[in-house]
């Protein structure tokens, strides 16, 4: 902390200390000085806040729910209490629904600033509502004030960059981490993360031990004509899937979210439908060598045996392919490039950008080689469509600013132009060789995406797939925005005044009404109005409140705020406070 003599001697003073310490990245001493600021001072919402700020940066969210409510409590119209609140309830299981409520409420109380929407978006971009997330997000682009403009080089930051980021991921369709859970269900995600992992276990070791099991099986009753022996085997092993099925299934204990489960994560229920699909067709394969010993149906389960087979032996991998391209041609990375470009200033931006053009890579691929077939089945001249491929995936990549910062990248960029040229060669000329460098250059492309991912999982470094994509989650400067102060000439004009005006906003347009208003020791006011103004806040909390210096007689004030209901009076948390000289003579006339 320092000296003692360097130590703040006001509440006012800790709190920017702690400000200061969470912008240099100091959680700890942040949570301390918030916690002095909040001793001196125990009404002070600006300190609460911050310490609710500090536990969470120290990664203690439990912590930072009680001083996060308390902040709300002291001043229930500061919307950056409410972001702060929202933002602790979404990372604490069961309260999905309430943060998306003070969300609301903060973007009800300052709809000028982009802080609110963005936090509605990243809810609704945790449940997998992509269209909801994608509209919030644009809400507070457009939304943001002035003064909040990018930086010099024309990349945004703060609630703008966040909202940039996250929209990319909106339009790529990103996957949360626990696609499986619904944020909104009151359970806690670690146990439906436990019976996710009981199916993925259960789909592995069936559709594993039946692959491994029917070409054990195959190999016998082929090369070794023990094909009774086989078969008896392989009816134990059917046998064995059972143990292992009630293993599983007793470590699943939210049996009634599974179906749901299996709808929100389309993955884990194509695997789970696979496990089963084998377990099927396994039985099945075990079942029909015995059908033919009646006359004339051998040709014709001949090709149905081998099929079986297939299902259960080639069914991983199909299942992986299909994914993979599934996962390649999902979402727009084009219109994603230009938003994680607008704020690559932010870490988290740069290395979306690096995955989007992978994505890219992997469409211009499957393209190329889609157009190699068709070219080698139909016309071999229809390879050269195959150069516009490179030609459109440099357009794209364009779209997120210079190519840097990933060597893997620019090779499969290379590879990718290379494999265009030599097909369209072949085509052109017959060459057989140019065709083979073609399909080799594509199949390089394969081992350099491979060999990156396994460079990074080695490294514990990001890599080139989806799993990679981050969102960013940084909203320092709502949640640290000091409060408004009054200072001592309005607390004057605000508690001699003859008259308190509050002008309001109802369905027949501004109004105004007489009000009785005093100061709290919060810094807030405190109305005593008609039923016109509680009607009217209830839809628009928006007022402002006017009152003129009583004693001197020289300005008048003009405090513009968010009201909130509480038993027989309104209280009014400041935003914004305006100090007017009353004009001369000669200004009148």
């Amino acid at each position: 902390m320092g000296e003692e003599d360097d130590e703040p001697e006001n509440p006012r003073a800790w709190c920017e200390l702690a400000v200061a310490h969470l912008a240099a990245g100091r959680p700890e001493a942040a949570l301390r000085a918030a916690t002095a600021a909040a001793e001196l001072d125990p009404l002070s919402e600006w300190a609460h806040r911050l310490v609710s700020l500090g536990h969470s940066r120290i990664g203690d969210d439990r912590e930072a729910l009680a001083p996060a409510r308390e902040a709300v409590r002291l001043a229930p119209g500061s919307w950056p209490s409410r972001v702060r609140l929202a933002e602790v309830l979404r990372r604490t299981p069961g309260r999905w629904g309430e943060a998306r409520e003070q969300a609301g409420l903060a973007a009800r109380f300052a709809p000028e600033e982009p802080e609110p929407q963005v936090v509605l978006g990243d809810l609704a971009l945790l449940r997998g509502a992509h269209r909801e997330a994608a509209t919030h997000y644009r809400t507070a682009l457009s939304t943001s004030p002035p003064a909040r403009e990018p930086d010099a080089g024309g990349q945004e930051r703060g609630a703008r960059g966040q909202a940039r980021i996250n929209l990319g991921l909106a339009l790529l369709r990103w996957d949360r981490p626990r696609a499986h859970h619904d944020p909104a269900w009151p359970v806690d995600p670690r146990e439906t993360g436990r019976a996710r992992r009981a199916l993925e276990v259960w789909s592995r070791q069936v559709r594993l031990l039946l692959a491994v099991t029917t070409l054990a099986v195959a190999g016998a009753a082929l090369a070794l004509d023990r094909g009774g022996e086989a078969r008896l085997a392989g009816v134990a092993v059917l046998l064995a899937v059972v143990p292992i099925t009630v293993r599983q299934a007793r470590r699943v204990r939210l049996w009634s979210h599974v179906p749901a489960m299996l709808a929100r994560d389309p993955w884990l229920g194509t695997a789970v439908a696979s496990a089963v699909l084998s377990v099927a067709a396994f039985t099945l394969w075990l079942v029909l060598p015995v059908v033919p010993a009646t006359p004339g149906l051998a040709p014709v389960l001949d090709p149905l045996w081998a099929g079986l087979a297939g299902v259960v032996v080639l069914g991983w991998p199909a299942l992986a392919g299909v994914r993979l391209f599934a996962e390649v041609w999902r979402g727009r990375p084009v219109l994603a490039l230009e938003q994680f470009a607008a704020a690559a200033g932010e870490r988290v931006a740069r290395r979306d950008v690096v995955v989007a053009r992978w994505l890219l890579v992997g469409r211009a691929w499957s393209a190329q080689l889609a157009l190699a077939v068709v070219a080698l089945a139909v016309d071999p001249r229809g390879a050269v469509l195959g150069l516009a491929v490179p030609y459109l995936l440099h357009r794209a990549s364009r779209r997120g600013g210079p190519v840097a910062g990933d060597r893997w990248l620019g090779v499969a960029f290379a590879l990718v132009l290379a494999g265009a040229v030599a097909c369209a060669t072949g085509g052109l000329t017959g060459w057989v060789w140019a065709w083979r460098a073609g399909l080799g250059a594509k199949l390089a492309v394969v081992l350099v995406f491979a060999l990156r991912a396994v460079r990074a999982w080695w490294r514990g470094a990001p890599g080139p797939g989806r799993a990679s994509l981050l969102m960013a989650e940084d909203l320092l400067d709502a949640e640290t925005r000091p409060p408004v102060a009054l200072d001592p000439e309005v607390r004057q004009a605000l508690a001699y005044a003859r008259g308190v005006v509050v002008a309001f906003g109802d369905e027949r347009g501004p109004r105004v009404a007489g009000v009785i208003g005093t100061v709290s020791a919060l810094g807030e006011l405190r109305l005593i109005a008609g039923e016109e103004v509680w009607a009217a806040i209830g839809t628009d909390p928006r007022v402002a409140v006017f009152a003129a210096d009583a004693l001197r007689r020289r300005y008048w004030v003009e405090v513009r705020g968010v009201a909130w209901a509480e038993g027989d009076l309104v209280r009014v948390t400041p935003k914004q406070v305006l100090v007017t000289e009353f004009p001369g003579r000669h200004q009148r006339r």
